[in-house]
């Protein structure tokens, strides 16, 4: 790590105070506190989840001493006491090392935990199964904007993860919450974030690969390769939604087709906006840094031009600025096509 970090994050955490009084005064306190790419330390971040901080390096390994000082810079900035978590993500494929040689969490940190967002209560794991932290922080505008405009919508939340969006379109008074996921561990932690908040609309899970259930859905046959078999999926009726939420990842291949968003957007984009109501709103995004938001937005108006859907009106959905970007072109890009 660069000898100047403690000057580096001292200059985050000032960038951030306007932004930090904003959060807590509408009920967030999971949020960036440093954003290591853009602001001096490349391959660092430093992420708060309610009771807990979690560090993570993802090119090379922070000395014991470096992450100590780290934690007691923002506990002192903050000024309250927070429960540190170390995972050093320098290995192959960003998988956390979970030997711990450098730091070794204290039992309470690694507990299941409660961090808030918009007023809402989400599950914090320091450690689980996968790699990646329960809420993605840089959404945390997407889901805001979902909040103030589900009301009375039906919604479908694609690639749903842990939920997030689900439930805050279940907070935002949706009549109907759909989330989809293709792993069951994903969706049994979106239970998890339904139990914590209580009293919203009832939400549905629906464990599937993306592809046989929104061809289900938009009305599209399910292609079968020559003289394969495909695995089980569940059935579900044709049927559209008021809002839908089309998240993928960079990357995942399966039976049933391939997610690339860096060379065909399109095969995820045409069911999904099949299965949209005709005067609905379909918020799409691309996390890829490699993609160009201006070319990418012409390729999605496109898209939808071309079945017939052209979008009415559209807008830009931006990270808060505690995922700041030199250039104002961050890697998450969010689109919102009204219909």
């Amino acid at each position: 790590m660069p000898s100047n970090l403690p000057q580096a994050l001292r200059a985050a955490l000032d960038a951030r105070q306007p932004l930090l009084a904003e959060l807590h005064a509408q009920g967030t306190d999971c949020y960036r506190l440093f954003h290591g790419s853009q602001e001096g330390a490349s391959g660092l971040t430093i992420d708060r989840y309610g009771p807990q901080l979690l560090v993570q390096s993802f090119h090379q390994t922070l000395q014991r001493d470096e992450l100590l000082q780290a934690v007691a810079q923002v506990q002192e900035r903050l000024g309250e006491p927070l429960l540190p978590v170390y995972n050093d993500r320098s290995q192959g494929n960003s998988r956390i090392d979970r030997s711990d040689t450098v730091y070794q969490a204290e039992p309470d940190a690694l507990v299941d935990l409660v961090g808030h967002e918009w007023g809402l209560n989400y599950r914090v794991r320091g450690r689980h199964p996968g790699q990646d932290p329960l809420l993605f922080l840089d959404l945390r505008n997407a889901r805001g904007w979902v909040k103030r405009h589900a009301a009375g919508k039906s919604v479908l939340n694609l690639f749903a993860y842990t939920c997030g969006v689900g439930l805050a379109a279940a907070a935002g008074g949706a009549s109907e919450v759909w989330n989809l996921d293709f792993a069951e561990g994903n969706l049994a932690v979106g239970r998890e974030n339904a139990a914590l908040n209580p009293g919203l609309t009832p939400m549905r899970f629906v464990q599937s690969d993306y592809f046989p259930a929104i061809r289900q859905l938009a009305g599209q046959p399910i292609a079968r390769r020559h003289g394969q078999k495909l695995p089980s999926y569940p059935r579900l009726e044709q049927r559209r939604f008021d809002l839908v939420f089309l998240d993928p990842p960079a990357w995942a291949k399966s039976a049933f087709g391939t997610v690339d968003l860096l060379r065909d957007y399109q095969s995820l984009l045409k069911p999904a906006i099949q299965a949209t109501a005709e005067d609905g709103t379909l918020i799409c995004c691309n996390n890829l840094a490699k993609v160009d938001i201006e070319d990418w937005r012409e390729q999605v108006l496109r898209c939808a031009s071309k079945l017939g859907r052209p979008v009415r009106e559209w807008e830009q959905l931006a990270p808060a600025s505690d995922f700041p970007s030199l250039d104002e072109r961050p890697p998450l890009k969010t689109l919102v096509l009204h219909f």
